[in-house]
């Protein structure tokens, strides 16, 4: 059997944990890794064709029907992370697939959401980039002490948000379909009655919910003008849950001060693409969960499915 490795764009999945096991056990005749990200279906069908056991990080590579019906011989398929909304598990499971996760840590995101903030309220890009023109304090930055923080869904990362939010004094506010008091009680924040009143009330909004057709376009053009000129939107969840060419058309019209991102609805982030060159935006390239220790996690645990597969007792499958 040979083993792909998907999307490894650092090349550090070998490092990242112990794969001797692996490429020790007799069935397995290679490990192979994959630096680069293929797009194109045709091209990736042909590439993995070979391979029996895939393992894909998070959602770089998407597994639709049409592309698994082009690979007879997949029989392992293992996302890393404990859900991948990009694989067909319908389609998986109609080609006799294995499909399984893998456990996480659960910081690695929030604390870029931080980062994020900062970078966007203290301006240090801009800053840093100043300096290296060799000019010296070009802007005025922004306090967080007396700002709204207002987290849109207050799950295990929301919380993280909402924790830090209240230790630099920030009054904080939370909203999702599904939100009670007694979870924003829990954490010690105030329950918005809307979306829309967290939007005209935040002077950052963060978003923190996962990806569905009911969180699908959540932030529109509308919901943008509520959030208002001087206030911020910051998403580390994904690209989709925010409308891209309503938020584009925002930034530059000032409708909101800016927008730190992480996410976006094509990853890798096209050459040419609007948000570049942006003088309000602050980007990163989906690295919410990209951390030596996540990725120890993540390996780690592709490694111990590889062999409980190969044993005949699957671990961490996603049904």
């Amino acid at each position: 059997m040979r083993v792909a490795i998907l999307d490894d764009y650092q090349d550090v999945a070998l490092t990242s944990a112990d794969w001797a096991p692996v490429q020790a056990h007799a069935a397995i005749d290679a490990i192979e890794v994959f630096q680069d990200h293929l797009a194109q279906e045709d091209a990736l069908a042909d590439r993995l064709t070979a391979f029996e056991i895939v393992v894909a990080m998070r959602e770089r590579t998407p597994f639709p029907r049409s592309l698994v019906e082009r690979l007879p011989n997949l029989k392992l398929l293992i996302t890393t992370g404990a859900r991948n909304a990009s694989f067909d598990l319908d389609a998986l499971r109609d080609a006799g697939v294995t499909v399984c996760g893998t456990g996480s840590r659960g910081s690695a995101t929030s604390e870029l959401t931080w980062g994020l903030i900062l970078a966007l309220m203290r301006r240090i890009p801009a800053e840093h980039s100043a300096i290296g023109d060799g000019r010296w304090q070009t802007g005025i930055g922004r306090d967080l002490g007396d700002k709204t923080l207002g987290v849109i869904g207050l799950g295990r990362l929301g919380s993280k948000v909402a924790a830090v939010g209240l230790a630099f004094g920030m009054p904080v506010l939370a909203w999702s379909q599904n939100l009670t008091r007694e979870r924003t009680d829990e954490v010690g924040v105030e329950l918005a009655s809307s979306l829309d009143e967290l939007l005209e009330r935040a002077d950052v909004a963060t978003i923190h919910l996962v990806l569905s057709e009911r969180t699908r376009g959540l932030i529109g053009a509308s919901e943008l003008a509520r959030l208002g000129s001087d206030a911020y939107l910051v998403n580390t969840s994904r690209g989709p849950i925010v409308d891209e060419g309503a938020l584009v058309a925002a930034l530059r019209a000032g409708t909101i001060a800016g927008a730190g991102l992480d996410v976006f609805d094509v990853e890798p982030l096209p050459d040419g693409h609007p948000l570049i060159g942006l003088d309000n935006v602050v980007l990163t390239p989906h690295i919410g969960y990209v951390t030596e220790e996540t990725y120890a996690v993540f390996y780690a645990d592709a490694v111990e499915n590889i062999l409980g597969y190969l044993a005949g007792s699957p671990v961490r499958v996603i049904e």
